[in-house]
């Protein structure tokens, strides 16, 4: 690794030009990641590309590089990045202005849950490069706010998670609306067959850059699991933050509702913790992740909105309050520590009549994960009709697909369990 305060002579090497080298040098950026040092030469010849890497990679640069470098010096709005979360827009339009300093190219972010005429007047006239939610690009283009006249590049960045929310119609209507020569380049962690037929009407002959090599690599975080019943996961997370001290923490929770409430607990057990979901206004989600980025916070209780919206290099754990439903989910989530090259944490709280989920996330990252037994933590006396359960307290009751466990001793599932949850009997 060549010294902070050398020229970032790689750069240099894949073709970009001494305004942006000086940026690179200023934030530290000596030695281009596999994703940069693949797309930056080819984007720079204007070719459409679809590049693919896994979360943490260093993907924003990549595309925004060669963006900065092929824009002109006049004042016209050439440049378009899309991204599926207001944080991430807020984030990859921070990314740009850093290594835009040195030169005359103006960024702005524009995204739902502020005012359009206040976005509107702060970005005023002299706008060259815009990142923004699709619905708030398309509300502006139908405004006639912006026009797409001298567009020279298209950039859809976690164009996967954008098809996911319900962005696949926005995302034609926008692209649409650019009729003049134009480079277009897909970001992703996963390219499947409805991004390959979106690539299809809108790029011509793509150039696939992959360096994720259809793996989900895992390498970097250690991950492990506990099994506790629902009843003692907040224990058992409040014994967990004390145990680990993690520097910077999210918690996933997979409801709104349980992540209210959660962060409520926290704080009123003297723990810095805050919420982001999707109902807090956009000033007050502004608010708390600035302070999270600044460390004034500890731990983050999220929603999935967060698993590809947040950017923190220095986050250390990642706790899974709840499996995910999804389990593709599993790996965004987790992708969130272990950043650049660093060594993070990843632990799941799995209920007993989860262990089928814990197996699929198991074959999807091809490991086996360990248990984790937090020291101090006894379970909750357990019901009267389970409490000679032959299984141990600590273990899955489900087949894994590394080795089978007693599935004989799960519960048996009635026919009304499937329509409602088993109740605890509380005793009196």
């Amino acid at each position: 690794m060549k010294s902070h305060d050398e020229s970032p002579q790689a750069f240099a090497e894949l073709g970009i030009g001494l305004p942006l080298l000086r940026a690179l040098r200023k934030v530290k950026f000596t030695e281009p990641s596999d994703i940069q040092a693949a797309m930056i030469p080819a984007a720079l010849t204007g070719k459409d590309i679809m590049g693919q890497a896994r979360t943490g990679t260093g993907k924003t640069a990549a595309f925004a590089l060669p963006a900065l470098q092929q824009i002109g010096d006049t004042t016209e709005f050439q440049a378009i990045c899309l991204c599926p979360t207001r944080e991430l827009a807020v984030q990859v339009a921070a990314e740009v202005r850093r290594l835009a300093e040195f030169t005359e190219v103006r960024c702005f972010p524009v995204y739902g849950g502020q005012r359009i005429t206040t976005q509107l007047h702060l970005m005023g006239k002299r706008h060259q490069f815009l990142v923004g939610t699709p619905g708030r690009v398309l509300d502006l283009l139908r405004r006639r706010a912006i026009s797409f006249e001298h567009i020279k590049v298209a950039i859809l960045d976690e164009v996967d998670r954008m098809l996911d929310i319900g962005f696949r119609d926005d995302i034609k209507a926008i692209l649409s609306h650019i009729k003049g020569k134009h480079q277009t380049i897909f970001v992703s962690a996963t390219i499947d067959d409805e991004i390959k037929r979106l690539a299809k009407n809108y790029m011509t002959d793509p150039l696939d850059v992959n360096v994720s090599k259809d793996e989900i690599s895992v390498d970097k975080i250690d991950q492990n699991y506990c099994t506790v019943e629902r009843v003692d996961k907040y224990r058992l997370l409040s014994m967990l933050l004390k145990a680990e001290k993690p520097k910077l923490a999210i918690v996933f929770c997979n409801t709104k509702h349980a992540v209210r409430k959660l962060a409520k607990k926290l704080h009123r057990d003297g723990i810095e913790a805050k919420e982001i979901h999707g109902d807090l206004v956009q000033q007050k989600r502004e608010k708390v992740m600035d302070r999270f980025r600044k460390h004034h916070i500890q731990v983050l209780i999220a929603t999935d909105l967060a698993a590809r919206g947040i950017d923190v290099s220095a986050i250390t754990h990642i706790i899974n309050y709840d499996i995910p439903q999804d389990i593709q989910v599993y790996v965004h989530r987790i992708g969130r520590t272990g950043r650049m090259g660093a060594i993070g944490k990843a632990i799941t709280f799995v209920t007993r009549e989860e262990g089928d989920q814990l197996t699929e996330v198991e074959k999807l990252i091809n490991r086996q994960i360990p248990e984790l037994i937090v020291e101090g933590f006894v379970e909750t006396a357990r019901p009267e009709e389970v409490k000679h359960d032959p299984t141990p307290s600590h273990g899955r009751l489900k087949e894994s697909v590394f080795g089978s466990t007693d599935a004989d001793s799960a519960p048996k599932r009635t026919l009304g369990s499937k329509f409602r949850p088993l109740r605890r009997r509380r005793r009196v």
